[in-house]
């Protein structure tokens, strides 16, 4: 009598039951299932350039959220979740030999070089213990076979021209049904400890009061979260004008981490938006969720396209560029001290909590690469480490994006950061909220310190390069907008409003990572 089938589950930015094409795959042919997490131990050294810790502390606290609820949600299913310290190719053929009953090892591809790389070790080790590979493609929202275009090589380079493309000839995918019952492990295989901050060498962070994003890791607080964003509040509905904000939770869906992970899959947020559309009200905030995933898929794409070219210097555009790489300057920048308020307002958020803005994502990488010349490699290696959303594809284009060497055909685009904290922080609160050295001064002033008296600042308790930097950079344009911002006045658009209710701007961003319009 042959030894029952079992399928080995590699989950890796896959971390659902819902939706999910492994497990559906895995039920139809096995009689046991191991679902398989790896700590992979490259993940938590430096990154490639400047060797910044690859997984910072926000994201690793989002991740195991995610590794004990998935854990939790498959004992429920009459399983659990295998976690193992290691490299996957090495845990995979150890379990291989445990076990001996191993018939296929299931996973979702992934895009980038190191995961492609994984994989391809992974089907080395199969090969040579003759286990069957099955791969799924699940982390978009249109999937990679029903693109309207022959080949991945044919990608439009223009955001605008995929968009049109998908929509019109393109087709997305029925979600997956969850099923009701996982089969369990083989007898005898130990599930092991889900590991701790101090195993993989980390501090655990220290929860902030003022962060704009207090949400744990899961599968369960991921549909929670569209729940109460879509059903209990409505504000789905609002989305396109809120979606700039920059204090407060609901401004924007904040799915972005948990899409990152896979705890939530693209597929049913659009789902459950024309759930939405049909049964409470469509308008442009509700599509303009679907234009954000679709942002999201045009990266991925764009990795699949040019492969490693999303990491060199020059870009996709092989464009050379003079980028420095003064390290002083960098270092104002990342710990919030160049004494341009929005800017260090932006980058202490996201140094305190792991989380940033879109409006403030834009900004700050228009101020590394435009303002202070710097590497843009620099400023992807800090989002890596600290973002809880990081998403290889996400990152690297969009700051290859704001540094003129991406998939953006206008040039020398440059953010006004006088004018964009004027926009979409006409009163000052953001700025006020992160740099508590400029809580005496009042209004939108608070965005230009330097342009005030020595009387004034003093009344403000401010002493500039003593309490507070005297700006490192100040680009010429910003004058333009320094004599309009008075407290309480318009804003540099002549419109005056809650600082927390921005109005449009054609430079929009998504909420699923960070990056502009251009239609």
């Amino acid at each position: 009598m042959s030894a029952p089938r079992t399928v080995i589950c590699l989950l890796r930015n896959d971390l659902r039951l819902h939706d999910n094409e492994v497990f559906c795959w895995a039920q139809r042919n096995a009689e046991h299932i191991v679902a398989l997490y790896c700590f992979d131990p490259r993940h938590y050294q430096g990154t490639y350039h400047f060797n910044f810790p690859k997984t910072g502390p926000f994201r690793l606290r989002f991740l195991l959220d995610s590794v004990i609820d998935l854990r939790a949600t498959l004992k429920k299913q009459g399983s659990t979740l295998l976690v193992r310290h290691g490299k996957p190719e090495d845990v995979v053929s150890d379990l291989i030999k445990q076990l001996g009953s191993v018939t296929a090892l299931a996973f979702h591809e992934e895009v980038a070089s190191e995961e492609k790389n994984v994989e391809k070790k992974l089907k080395e080790v199969c090969s040579q213990n003759k286990v069957k590979v099955q791969t799924f493609w699940g982390s978009t929202l249109y999937h990679r076979d029903d693109l309207p275009f022959s080949h991945i090589k044919r990608l439009p380079d223009i955001y605008t021209q995929f968009r049109k493309e998908v929509e019109g000839q393109g087709r997305i995918r029925p979600v997956f049904s969850t099923p009701e019952q996982i089969k369990s492990l083989p007898p005898g295989l130990e599930e092991g400890p889900i590991l701790t901050f101090e195993a993989l060498g980390q501090t655990e962070p220290v929860d902030n009061c003022r962060s704009a994003f207090p949400c744990r890791g899961g599968e369960t607080e991921a549909l929670a979260r569209l729940k109460h964003y879509f059903w209990e509040t409505n504000a789905v509905a609002s989305y396109k004008e809120t979606r700039n904000g920059l204090i407060g939770v609901d401004y924007s869906t904040k799915f972005s981490s948990w899409l990152a992970l896979g705890c939530i899959s693209p597929r049913y947020i659009y789902d459950q938006i024309k759930k939405y559309e049909a049964e409470r009200t469509a308008n442009q905030s509700t599509y303009w969720v679907i234009f954000e995933l679709l942002w999201r898929d045009y990266f991925k794409f764009v990795g699949l396209k040019y492969g490693n070219r999303i990491f060199h210097i020059n870009g996709l555009q092989d464009k050379l560029v003079p980028w420095k790489t003064n390290m002083a300057l960098f270092n104002a920048w990342k710990e919030g001290k160049t004494g341009v308020p929005f800017v260090d307002a932006n980058m202490r958020e996201l140094a305190l909590t792991g989380f940033m803005s879109n409006r403030g994502r834009q900004n700050v990488a228009s101020f590394l690469t435009k303002d202070l010349g710097l590497d843009w490699r620099l400023g992807a290696e800090w989002f890596e480490y600290l973002l809880v959303d990081h998403d290889v594809c996400s990152n690297y284009g969009n700051w290859l994006y704001s540094a003129g060497i991406g998939n953006d055909p206008r040039e020398n685009r440059k953010f006004n950061m006088i004018k964009q904290g004027l926009d979409y922080d006409s009163n000052g609160d953001y700025v006020r909220l992160w740099v508590p050295e400029l809580q005496g001064i009042k209004g939108g002033d608070a965005h230009t310190p330097w342009t005030l008296s020595n009387a004034s600042l003093a009344h403000a308790q401010v002493f500039l390069n003593q309490t507070y930097p005297s700006p490192i950079v100040i680009a010429p344009e910003w004058s333009r907008h320094v004599n309009s911002k008075a407290s309480g006045a318009p804003s540099a658009k002549g419109k005056k409003g809650p600082s927390n209710t921005p109005r449009q701007h054609r430079d929009r961003g998504i909420d699923f990572y960070f990056s502009k319009n251009k239609h």
